[in-house]
């Protein structure tokens, strides 16, 4: 998924200083889970922005909604009625949702409320670590399910470092060492021989950006 967090208050509350209307928008999906863009998480800074503005005698009417996905059209056309009806919206979703509610309600201003970190997974009850840094060409097949592009301090493709002390990375002794966790893993697999497989090094072309995926 899709890990975010939100931005400061401050920096949220100046970005929309100028606008009497402000739709908060969440994002019911990835930034949900990660407790940063869902419905909780509107209500939370709908709550902050009207105490703030209260305090400071503006008069700002503060909206709220939260759809399924932004990064989605069908979950977005819904709302554009309603949301016409504000000066700006205040997305709490990943920078792909901020652009998507962007062009379909354009030329509306449209506010990021949160940074987007990484794709990543759960690792426990509030927390949730990187996993992937979406290169455009997979190894996992070849790694034993563990990535090197984003787990490895250095993004080396064959084997570790000289660095590795006892499994650990040399960067933080708290961090694994990605080679390490493959070479354990492919022997349990009985595939060790990947182990001695070159790897060449990244393509970095292999990403075209802006990237698009057809399917038929």
């Amino acid at each position: 998924m899709i890990v975010g967090e939100r931005k400061p208050f401050n920096e949220i509350k100046d970005k929309i200083g100028q606008y009497k209307k402000v739709l908060i928008l969440g994002c019911g999906t990835c930034v949900s889970v990660c407790m940063a863009g869902g419905e909780k998480e509107v209500e939370i800074l709908a709550s902050e922005l009207r105490v703030a503005n209260k305090l400071a005698g503006k008069d700002v009417e503060i909206g709220q909604a939260t759809i399924t996905r932004q990064c989605d059209k069908e979950f977005i056309e819904p709302v554009v009625e309603n949301a016409r009806k504000f000066d700006a919206i205040l997305s709490m979703a990943c920078g792909a949702g901020v652009q998507l509610v962007s062009d379909v309600v354009a030329p509306m201003p449209i506010i990021p409320a949160l940074n987007t970190d990484f794709i990543g997974i759960t690792e426990s009850e509030g927390v949730w670590v990187e996993r992937c840094r979406a290169c455009g060409n997979c190894l996992l097949a070849e790694t034993g399910g563990v990535c090197p592009v984003t787990r490895c301090a250095k993004g080396l493709l064959n084997g570790p470092c000289g660095g590795t002390n006892n499994g650990k990375c040399e960067v933080s002794p708290e961090k694994d060492c990605a080679w390490t966790l493959i070479y354990q893993r492919l022997d349990k697999q009985g595939r060790l021989d990947l182990f001695d497989k070159y790897n060449p090094p990244r393509n970095h072309q292999a990403v075209v950006t802006p990237g698009r995926v057809t399917k038929s």
